[in-house]
């Protein structure tokens, strides 16, 4: 993948004399094109830090260790308590209303970030743990009503002293979610049985839909813009159920073409048959072949439902009519419905692409619109067909969970360097690794940690390595680094692209721990490290941790700048004992605004 810039990739006599300087000349550049060749043969190898990693570069060979200026920053206003910089609403009148085009990310331009701490608000607590946390968390960490006074009726949330309770509800479901998913497990036997493993739901509300099949061996991407249903992300988070900023707009969402293996909409009011469907068509394009789309809400059961959705029936059965020529028209068919609740199944292979007329519409994408592309590309009228040459990539094929955790991925070989020995000798290390982190951090493993992100992956091994604990893992793959995202979701673990000069797409407040593995050591080029180390600090809550795992010529810069951010670190050796590569265990501590104290 690529960012929105593009990527930068570090003498004689004459006759004798002359045979032989001749023969000395063409030896040499022998000797030089063999070398060229191994060059060019190797530098195409992933660089990254999980696979066949040196940080052995021209930094580690300079004089000493990288310098930098011990530095306090100031803290941030109060009103910044809850500051998301690309999803920022001070910004959004600078942008259109036109397909919500503001709820998109937006970064400020550098001479307009904020080089200061965000505060947490007042009164703020370490989290409940997980499970607790699931159905409550505390008032003052989310100090927001207006999704409690407007959803009162449909049970999303209610305040209980100095705790919101989250009683499962929801627009479609307001008994109660555990019914809703039973009705759907019955519709969807796939869900039992570890066929599906990862899925997304558009407009998540407050992801009680994603918090109850975490239960079910299912790990869901909550996904919802910042807008008037203050903080949906935030509570989320705060519960420990993985979610992330986003609106299906005029970008496509960060993700590679057939990740998930099931996509939900449970009345997210998105217009799906709207701008030609292509809304709709980036949800097939995300969705794995063989994977399903599920839908509650107008217009499903129209027939019954029409009254409360402010409509007439005849507009409604259009909608349901129009829906379904869509869907039809994209290779998916109607797989079961009951009651409020369709779903449908995308094409398993190709057969019916293949069928389909020249002129027919929605049109194939060429060759030219990269199916991975998932960061600042442009949404497009076009229905991304799944490469003939993937056999088994479709929900059917891939093996179930848990089996596919540790089974090399058949996209794998697309990435240079990659196949089964490096995957394997991956999964080995990390397995390693995280033995070694654990007896420096004990609070790994533990209900201390729930929500983890490792922020520079290629296979997502450091995830694999902590299934077994009661934590998730937001795996981040580098928008500059070739697309190793869909290895990870091949996997059934969970990501998103995204460039490390640009601030991540969640509220603060919203990690336990965040892992770093060589990404100065890579991107420090490109990306200030002051930068980067405040916006860890923006999404890291208070009291969380962060393992940094760097080349000795950063440990330094990383330390001071640490401590200007008012973190306590300790550096480390790495499990191998190294003194190219050390380690650095940090805390975040917890403190309130000056005005608050």
């Amino acid at each position: 993948m690529k960012g929105k810039d593009g990527k930068p990739y570090n003498h004689p006599d004459k006759n004798s004399r002359i045979v032989t300087l001749s023969i000395l000349f063409f030896v040499l550049c022998g000797f030089s094109f063999y070398l060229g060749g191994i060059f060019c043969s190797n530098k195409n190898e992933i660089i990254t830090n999980n696979i066949q990693k040196s940080v052995q570069s021209s930094k580690d060979s300079a004089v000493g260790p990288l310098h930098s200026k011990s530095v306090n920053f100031p803290e941030c206003s109060i009103d910044y308590q809850d500051y998301t910089p690309c999803t920022d609403p001070r910004r959004w009148r600078k942008y259109g209303t036109y397909r919500l085009t503001l709820l998109e990310r937006h970064c400020p331009p550098i001479s307009e970030r904020k080089d200061c701490l965000v505060p947490p608000p007042d009164g703020y607590k370490p989290p409940i743990r997980w499970p607790k946390s699931r159905d409550q968390c505390w008032y003052r960490n989310v100090p927001y009503d207006w999704i409690n006074k407007q959803k009162s009726n449909q049970h999303w949330l209610q305040k209980e002293g100095d705790k919101f309770l989250f009683p499962g509800g929801g627009t479609m479901f307001p008994n109660g979610v555990g019914e809703y998913v039973d009705l759907m497990t019955e519709l969807i036997p796939e869900m039992k049985d570890g066929t599906i493993r990862t899925a997304i739901d558009t407009g998540c509300g407050v992801a009680s839909w994603g918090g109850d099949l975490l239960d079910r061996g299912i790990l869901t991407v909550s996904l919802a813009p910042r807008d008037n249903h203050e903080a949906q992300v935030q509570f989320a988070l705060e519960r420990g159920i993985p979610a992330i900023l986003g609106v299906i707009s005029t970008q496509r969402l960060p993700f590679a073409s057939s990740s998930f293996d099931m996509a939900h909409c449970s009345r997210c009011l998105i217009p799906w048959t709207e701008f030609g469907g292509i809304y709709l068509l980036e949800i097939n394009r995300i969705l794995r072949p063989g994977g399903f789309w599920v839908l509650s809400g107008p217009p499903v059961n129209y027939e019954r439902r029409w009254r409360g959705w402010n409509t007439t029936v005849e507009e409604q059965r259009s909608d349901y009519e129009k829906l379904q020529e869509l869907l039809t028209s994209m290779c998916f068919k109607l797989y079961n419905k009951k009651d409020d609740i369709a779903v449908w199944q995308k094409s398993p292979d190709n057969s019916c692409y293949d069928k389909l007329p020249k002129d027919s519409y929605p049109p194939k994408c060429d060759d030219s619109l990269e199916p991975d592309s998932g960061w600042y590309a442009p949404l497009r009228a076009c229905a991304v067909v799944p490469n003939p040459k993937l056999k088994k990539t479709a929900l059917a094929a891939i093996p179930k969970w848990p089996e596919r955790l540790h089974t090399p991925p058949e996209r794998l070989a697309k990435l240079p360097g990659g196949y089964a020995g490096a995957f394997n000798n991956d999964d080995k290390m990390w397995k390693k690794r995280v033995e070694h982190y654990k007896k420096l951090l004990p609070d790994l493993g533990t209900d201390k940690i729930r929500n983890v992100m490792d922020m520079y992956t290629a296979y997502g091994g450091f995830a694999a390595a902590l299934v077994d604990d009661p934590v998730w893992v937001m795996n981040v793959v580098s928008s500059y680094a070739p697309n190793s995202l869909s290895v990870v979701f091949d996997r059934g673990l969970i990501g998103t692209f995204h460039d490390w000069c640009e601030a991540f797409s969640t509220y603060p407040r919203t990690y336990d721990l965040l892992h770093l593995d060589g990404l100065f050591t890579e991107e420090s080029h490109r990306c200030g490290m002051n930068y980067v180390m405040l916006e860890m600090d923006r999404i890291l809550r208070p009291t969380g941790y962060a393992i940094i795992r760097e080349s000795s010529y950063f440990m330094e810069a990383i330390t001071n700048i640490a401590k200007g951010m008012r973190w306590s670190c300790r550096k480390e050796d790495t499990e191998e004992g190294s003194e190219k590569e050390k380690l650095l265990i940090c805390q975040k501590k917890l403190w309130y605004a000056s005005s608050n104290r």
